[in-house]
């Protein structure tokens, strides 16, 4: 299956929308990966791909946060580079199930989760809340995570999965995400890509 525009243009927008108020709550980290001027196509794509593990981004697709096609693919991977609005450096690689997940959540429909799936982002995390998947500030309440590390995301198709681990994203291992929602996912902390 081939990525299309649509699809990821929804992926985009659901993940600028929930971080706007997060953007709102501090600066770009220094050194930011992207800068303030706008970056060139190669630079955009080699943003992207760093959020991969390099079997996966040899064969991704990137897309531009305008919905340009940077690169075409040869698998389903799409991957996507920093959004320079947003806290850290954040570019992600997601599979097929991952972007209809992202849909649903940015429509708030219940997603179909039927089989398990991954998404990197191997660089780290834009602040995020652990506990409400709508959040877009901190609250006493929602764990906040401002500079989330790198990891891979799983999603698995019986939450019951979910029970036996960690919701404390300091825990030193794998945790869950936005436990007790339709949303909850498996975050798995690993080292960051070189460049």
């Amino acid at each position: 299956m081939r990525p299309n525009r649509l699809s990821i243009g929804v992926v985009l927008a659901a993940l600028a929308s929930i971080t706007v108020g997060a953007s709102a709550q501090s600066a770009h980290a220094p050194g930011h990966a992207l800068g303030a001027t706008p970056p060139s196509d190669a630079a955009l794509i080699a943003n992207a791909l760093s959020a991969a593990p390099a079997s996966i981004a040899a064969s991704a697709s990137v897309m531009g946060h305008d919905g340009r096609m940077l690169r075409k693919g040869t698998s389903d991977w799409v991957c996507m580079p920093d959004m320079a609005n947003v806290p850290n450096d954040t570019p992600m690689c997601l599979d097929a199930p991952w972007r209809n997940f992202i849909d649903a959540w940015m429509n708030k429909r219940s997603p179909a989760v039927t089989q398990v799936a991954f998404g990197y982002m191997l660089q780290g995390d834009m602040p995020v809340s652990n506990a409400d998947p709508f959040a877009t500030a901190p609250t006493p309440a929602n764990q906040w995570i401002q500079k989330g590390d790198p990891h891979v995301m799983v999603l698995l198709p019986d939450q019951k999965l979910l029970d036996a681990l960690s919701t404390d994203p300091k825990s030193g291992g794998p945790f869950v995400m936005w436990t007790g929602t339709p949303y909850a996912h498996v975050m798995v902390p690993v080292s960051r890509r070189e460049r």
